[in-house]
């Protein structure tokens, strides 16, 4: 752990923003534990992911320029989201190939941005104490953060500091849960294909619940479980590791009155 408090950056994303508050409470929560000074620059917009991936490059680069300003003064820029820190660290310097000023300020930048699970655990060396989930768990690794960022072994270290949680292996854990952005609105029929393998899965390991660090592959997965009517809580781990799972998970219905 860094000797002086470092001052983290933390860029929310638009997914937990608009769908899974939770999730950015959660992470300040750790953040602010692991011993980091947090600040969430009001100034910040999307990562830009949607329109690279669509072609819009000019929109991309204009997103990414103000990402860049926004978070250029922290010690650290820290994304709740594989595919959204993908972007940013990794893609985003394809937009710059042109611009040598910008491209010297997105490498900058790019260098001292984390996906969350892999700062705590890389970065702070952080071990959550005085957690509990009375709870069997599998967990499902977005194909950003695993390709991309080399997350793997950071989220089960964590969560081995768990009381009560029990965590059982997911075959295919490494394989797409078929959301990929904007791909599962292009192909719905094969979205589901992939996300019906995955769930298919998750229920032949008899946990009950289900952990990822990526909102938006955790939203495909629990939108497929509850309309399958599995009996399996959805959390994204950040939750957990907050000791913040206190409701039924993402994308569950609605309990009757």
């Amino acid at each position: 752990m860094p000797e002086t408090k470092p001052i983290v950056g933390f860029f929310v994303t638009c997914l937990v923003d608009a769908m899974r508050p939770s999730i950015g409470f959660a992470s300040l929560r750790l953040l602010e534990d692991a011993g980091c000074i947090v600040e969430v620059p009001t100034a910040q917009t999307c990562c830009g992911q949607p329109g690279f991936n669509s072609g819009a490059s000019d929109m991309a680069r204009d997103i990414v320029k103000q990402v860049i300003v926004a978070f250029e003064k922290f010690d650290y820029v820290v994304v709740p989201s594989g595919s959204c820190a993908g972007m940013l660290k990794v893609h985003a310097k394809d937009l710059f190939e042109d611009d040598p000023a910008w491209l010297a300020r997105h490498n900058a930048f790019a260098a001292k941005t984390h996906e969350i699970l892999s700062f705590l655990a890389d970065v702070m060396k952080y071990q959550p104490q005085g957690i509990s989930y009375d709870g069997v768990a599998t967990y499902h690794d977005a194909c950003s953060g695993l390709r991309e960022l080399g997350v793997h072994d950071q989220p089960r270290a964590l969560l081995e500091h768990v009381a009560g949680l029990k965590m059982v292996p997911l075959e295919g854990s490494d394989a797409c849960c078929g959301f990929g952005g904007t791909f599962c609105v292009k192909y719905p029929d094969i979205s589901n294909e992939i996300v019906e393998d995955k769930t298919r899965c998750i229920a032949h390991t008899g946990a009950d619940t289900l952990l990822a660090g990526d909102l938006g592959c955790l939203m495909n997965m629990a939108g497929k479980i509850s309309r399958e009517g599995r009996p399996v809580k959805v959390f994204h781990a950040v939750e957990v590791l907050a000791g913040m799972a206190e409701d039924d998970g993402i994308c569950q219905p609605a309990k009757e009155a």
